[in-house]
């Protein structure tokens, strides 16, 4: 297994390049900022970048997720229910994407955004059990993503409520990768440790913790931290519908 971290300060997110060394299959997920680092670390570490993720359709920053993939021949993934303009491979909840001795598998995890997915990472030479999840915004380091861009905020809320669910139910020693850490505008008690467990978060996460769906909804929608200015543009930007600079 290759992991490697990419933490960025403006924009505040993180990034990952992963993959099974000894096939030399990788993938990134959620790449910001200049593509040539994930290009190096993919060349330093002698692995073909196969698939380039964006966990959900960003609003923060200006994806280089089509155009990192453009680079590295490989293809760009998104959840089927994003609605963008251009082409791109489209994964459903529990597609599989093969990488070599590592496999990564889709979770649709609706909430922050009606698109938004995790993936939960397994090495078949290590175990047959998942052994890392990336979870973008819906899970971050003590605490959850807000709501974006649902009917309702209680509607994203109730979304979110039943995607941090299923993430209740893997494995405590699951280790928990986010897309950000604090700095982030998409959360409220964001941690500056960039990494932690689903077992943790259970403990101390406290809208992790919540477990009656009502009680979360009133929590969720309470604070929810504003937008960035442009979060309306970059969006557009980010699905094609809009020019970058427009």
């Amino acid at each position: 297994m290759i992991l490697r971290q990419f933490l960025h300060s403006d924009p505040v997110g993180i990034s990952y390049l992963f993959g099974c060394g000894g096939k030399a299959a990788g993938a990134v997920v959620d790449p910001v900022g200049d593509i040539q680092p994930y290009l190096q670390a993919a060349d330093n570490t002698g692995m073909r970048i196969h698939f380039v993720i964006d966990t959900h359709v960003h609003a923060d920053h200006l994806s280089v997720g089509r155009a990192l993939a453009a680079a590295a021949g490989a293809e760009y993934v998104l959840s089927t229910e994003a609605g963008v303009s251009f082409p791109y491979k489209g994964v459903h909840d529990g597609d599989v994407l093969p990488l070599g001795n590592v496999s990564a598998t889709v979770m649709h995890t609706p909430g922050h955004t009606p698109e938004h997915i995790c993936i939960l990472v397994t090495d078949q030479t290590r175990a047959n059990e998942p052994w890392f999840v990336f979870t973008g915004h819906t899970l971050m380091v003590g605490d959850l993503g807000r709501t974006e861009l649902a009917v309702s905020a209680e509607e994203g809320a109730r979304q979110l409520f039943r995607s941090v669910s299923r993430l209740k139910e893997l494995p405590d020693y699951v280790e928990v990768l986010p897309g950000a850490y604090a700095g982030s505008v998409c959360g409220r008690r964001l941690s500056g440790k960039p990494s932690s467990a689903i077992g943790f978060e259970k403990r101390h996460n406290q809208a992790f913790t919540i477990e009656d769906e009502a009680e979360f909804v009133r929590f969720m929608v309470a604070e929810i931290p504003p937008a960035p200015p442009e979060a309306a543009r970059i969006r557009a930007a980010n699905s094609g519908m809009a020019a970058a600079a427009a």
